[in-house]
Parts: C-alpha cells; structure tokens; sequence
C-alpha cells in the first residue's frame, strides 16, 4: 500500500513530493538561467547592522556589483541582508533564496531578484548552479554546512572547480590551522586540497580572486 504524508491539510503520496521536488527546480532554474557570472555569498542570520561584518559584506557586494557580479544569498537577515543590500546599491542583480522554515525566515527588503524553497538541497543546487565563487562571512552551523559541503563538491569534482573565500582571518583562522594540523596533518586530505580555500580580510583580493575565477 502507498504511503501518504500528511502535510498541511493535504494528504500527499511520496510520488507527487518528487512533483514538487521538480517543481522547485523549474522554479529556480527559470528565475535563474540568464543570471549572468555570480557569487554566492553566505554568513550569519544573526548579524546587526553595526557589526564590522556586516558593513563589510555591504562592501564587498556592492564591489562585486560594480564589477559585473551578480549576488546570491539565502535571502535572509544579518550577513544576507547585507550582501543583498550592497549589491542592489552597486547597481546589481541582488538574489535571494530564501528557505520557507517553521520559524520563518523573513525575507529581506533589498533582494531584486526572490525565490522560494521549501528543500534545502534544491536550494544548495540554485547556490551552486550559477556562483563562480563562495564567499564564506562568519556564521554559524548553517555556514559551515555550505562551507564544508562546497568543499567536497569540489573536492570531488562534483561541480566546476571555484574558489571558496573565507572572509574574516580572525575568525576562520583558527579553523584554517585545525585542518592544517589536524586533517591535513593527519593525510585525511590531500596537500592540493588546501588550494580550494582562500583565507583574507581584503576585499580588494577578494574581486581579484573571483575575476580569475571567472575568466574577467
């Protein structure tokens, strides 16, 4: 017998789930494929306007707008907000994949281009589809789960090779030395590995790091 799945009000077999699974996909894909060259730039929900990280990725988005980048975040507050905010000010596309939560994520006000998920993973899809580049600001278990998931992807040569930026030496250095030593140290990577990530605190390199990336 088929299992059902009660969502909402709506009893739904795990047949028409895939329906809407699609769905999602053709959703993004056509808000999406004529983007343009894109980064995608993740970091805390929790980030306040007068934190040096946030002014920081209004900054740097609206560099990377001024430079022909468009910007992807989640859509949400803190670290996204900003990055949306700097790129519609650089006169940019400023997109935001904003993920539907039982605790809902409000969509900030500064995205130009808003798509909707239910599914994370499809969600991470649309982050990776079209970004050149991750831009990693401090977060928190949301952000390492990009972090780490794109550097398998990577890795593994699931995706196109791209470069993942840690922005913030204060925060991800200790990180960076724990792989170093720890992972690396310990022949679970590889030496070349270390090559995917990019640790800085200058958004001037940063621009220099994606135009390669790009071919800009």
């Amino acid at each position: 017998m088929e299992k059902q799945y009660l969502v909402g009000e709506i009893e739904l077999s795990e047949s028409w789930r895939l329906f809407k699974i699609m769905g999602e996909f053709v959703d993004g894909v056509e808000a999406l494929y004529d983007l343009g060259p894109a980064v995608s730039i993740f970091g805390s929900a929790r980030m306040t306007p007068d934190n040096p990280y946030y002014r920081k990725a209004v900054e740097l988005a609206q560099m990377l707008a001024q430079n022909g980048f468009a910007v992807i975040t989640g859509g949400g507050g803190g670290i996204m907000e900003a990055a949306n905010k700097g790129a519609a000010a650089g006169g940019g596309q400023s997109v935001g994949l904003n993920i539907i939560l039982p605790m809902e994520q409000k969509p900030n006000d500064y995205a130009n281009i808003k798509v909707e998920f239910k599914y994370f993973f499809v969600r991470k899809v649309m982050f990776v589809k079209y970004a050149y580049a991750y831009i990693i600001m401090p977060g928190g278990f949301g952000t390492l789960d990009e972090l780490f998931e794109a550097v398998t992807l990577i890795q593994t040569d699931r995706v196109r090779p791209l470069p993942v930026i840690l922005f913030g030496v204060d925060y991800w250095g200790g990180l960076v030395d724990w792989i170093k030593s720890r992972v690396l140290g310990s022949s679970m990577i590889s030496p070349e590995d270390m090559d995917i990530i990019h640790l800085t605190d200058d958004p001037d390199e940063v621009i220099e790091i994606v135009k390669r990336a790009s071919g800009a």
